[in-house]
């Protein structure tokens, strides 16, 4: 698999060891932020598979305090629901002292999801960084809640776009969603795509073989400063 020039791979023998290091770079890069900017923003994705992330990053020694943690998508039910992703972060990594950090929400349950989506956008605007971004992927090439022929993906991919939130619907999946734009997920200055299994494998193999963002949003991203994490 050729990678473009600029992009790094890091491979592991196993999703534990993976988590580990993925943890102990992220806290590195936001140790690194504090140092600078006297604060961090970390976005994150959801999902079953960065849980094990999540557990090893909230042991890492770091001034909470001093960190905003968001997600980079939400699945439109309440944070109680087993599939928020709200209620993810809350379960695995705002544990400890890392409970701390400021968690900024992208659900509403008072508003529904257009209104969400523009609260979302206001509240995105006041970020002054995102330093650290963990992407996932999905075995169609989605990523984030960038999903093919989902409503607004065209204007959710723009590489120029104002808009930071938009409301988007995950095509085989009955959840409405929130997704930060193409815009602002590439601005971070530190972005990583951690995937595990053959079957990302083939997927990424496939992104990276053609230039159709709308077919594979994840190829939007497939570019220097991205490192990817992987394991077998």
């Amino acid at each position: 698999m050729k990678l473009p020039a600029g992009v790094h791979a890091h491979e592991f023998r196993s999703p534990i060891l993976l988590a580990e290091g993925l943890a102990l770079k992220v806290a590195g890069q936001l140790s690194q932020a504090i140092q600078v900017r006297g604060e961090a923003t970390l976005v994150v994705s959801g999902g079953r598979s960065p849980v094990a992330f999540f557990q090893h990053l909230a042991k890492q020694h770091l001034d909470w305090s001093k960190v905003l943690v968001t997600l980079a998508d939400e699945r439109w039910v309440p944070v109680e629901h087993a599939d928020s992703n709200a209620g993810l972060l809350k379960r695995y990594l705002l544990q400890g002292a890392a409970a701390q950090a400021k968690f900024l929400s992208l659900y509403n349950a008072a508003a529904n999801l257009e209104q969400a989506a523009e609260q979302a956008d206001r509240l995105l605007a006041e970020l002054s960084a995102i330093d650290v971004l963990v992407l996932g992927m999905g075995d169609d090439g989605h990523t984030a809640s960038l999903f093919p022929n989902s409503p607004n993906l065209a204007e959710a991919l723009q590489a120029d776009g104002q808009r930071r939130c938009w409301p988007m619907l995950a095509p085989s999946v009955p959840h409405q969603r929130l997704s930060m734009s193409r815009a602002l997920l590439a601005s971070a200055t530190y972005s990583v795509l951690s995937i595990s299994g053959q079957s990302k494998l083939t997927t990424l193999s496939a992104a990276l073989a053609g230039d159709d963002v709308a077919a594979m949003p994840i190829r939007a991203f497939l570019q220097p400063p991205l490192e990817i994490y992987w394991c077998p």
